[in-house]
């Protein structure tokens, strides 16, 4: 049974960190996945929320549980590692969720890097990742620095192209500090993660203009026509070089299905959605002397009038999110209650 939300508004649900995890776990093994991966799933949604990024927490639910139900992502599948020399290691997610290979991917990535000093990770036949910070900060919290892309569904078009092949193709980037959280850097090539676009959808919300174009490549502050449409790239001509860089990466040295190629995440039919992720680990030769020379840079940058470091926000919300809980949608949550069958 789940423990009850401190408060409740007319509008939202107030939980704990803990409460949320059990809830999201609950709810994806009654829909038919197992346990370890339902609470792989639910440590990254959870966090995902808590950092702010809600585009990849509690709104993606009631699209993962419809894909378990349908069968288009295996609540069952164990992934599995297989090397290409001992610091190239390959992990096939076996059309399941991504969390639990991206666990496998940290733990196997880490460890290889402990011992050779890097390491590269290969994700394949995977789905949707979420919050790529979630994962580099796991990294960075070993004492090693972390890179990661991954791919997505086509959403945005070759500059001067009005036809999608890239997804928003994320880059997330975590170095450790030797006091504090460790530097995270999250960003989408897309101007907006195409997820906050989803979830102004299913609030029935617009967008600000600027974000994305409608298929005829007019501006729109419609979801529903921006997600027909293409998201428009950060950085202009930049920003799809950047995500070709990310393609060759995250689908075509795995062998996952390129962008334009991988099924909707938001969809419970088609085939499964066969993306990819790709990390490398590096372990600093002396990991004190390098947080040492890393600090008076972040120092000078966080004492400029008008700076701040990358990941500030991100910081401070998941403080707040432990200290305080989460406000999550009541209709989300609504959905998971009448999914898990439990009284929250």
């Amino acid at each position: 049974m789940v423990a009850r939300p401190t408060y409740m508004t007319s509008s939202t649900i107030h939980l704990t960190l803990a409460e949320a995890e059990k809830l999201v776990t609950a709810t994806l093994v009654a829909a038919g996945t197992r346990r370890e991966n339902a609470q792989s799933v639910a440590t990254a949604l959870v966090s995902a929320e808590a950092e702010g990024q809600v585009g990849h927490g509690f709104s993606r639910l009631a699209d993962y549980i419809a894909q378990v139900r349908s069968g288009k992502v295996d609540g069952y599948a164990i992934p599995g590692c297989s090397t290409d020399g001992e610091a190239a290691l390959t992990i096939d997610a076996c059309n399941g969720f991504a969390y639990p290979a991206l666990d496998l991917a940290v733990r196997a990535g880490t460890a290889a890097a402990q011992r050779y000093g890097c390491a590269s990770v290969a994700v394949t036949r995977s789905h949707h990742c979420g919050s790529l910070s979630v994962q580099v900060d796991k990294i960075a919290r070993q004492g090693m620095i972390g890179l990661m892309v991954a791919n997505a569904p086509a959403a945005i078009a070759p500059w001067g192209a009005s036809v999608p092949v890239f997804g928003t193709n994320p880059i997330a980037f975590a170095a450790p500090r030797k006091t504090g959280e460790p530097l995270v850097i999250d960003l989408s090539l897309s101007k907006v993660a195409r997820g906050k676009v989803m979830h102004a959808k299913k609030n029935g919300q617009s967008i600000p203009e600027g974000w994305a174009v409608d298929a005829d490549g007019l501006p729109t502050t419609d979801p529903d026509a921006a997600l027909a449409g293409s998201m428009l790239p950060m950085g202009g001509p930049k920003g799809t070089a950047l995500a070709l860089m990310v393609e060759i990466l995250a689908a075509i040295l795995p062998a996952a299905n390129p962008s334009r190629s991988v099924a909707s995440f938001f969809t419970a039919d088609g085939p499964p959605s066969g993306s990819g992720q790709f990390l490398l680990v590096l372990k600093p030769s002396d990991p004190g002397a390098f947080m040492d020379r890393l600090e008076p840079t972040l120092t000078l940058i966080s004492e400029l009038d008008g700076a701040r470091l990358p990941g500030e926000r991100r910081t401070a919300a998941i403080t707040s999110a432990r200290q305080n809980g989460i406000n999550v949608p009541k209709h989300y949550v609504d959905q998971l209650r009448e999914t898990a069958g439990q009284i929250v």
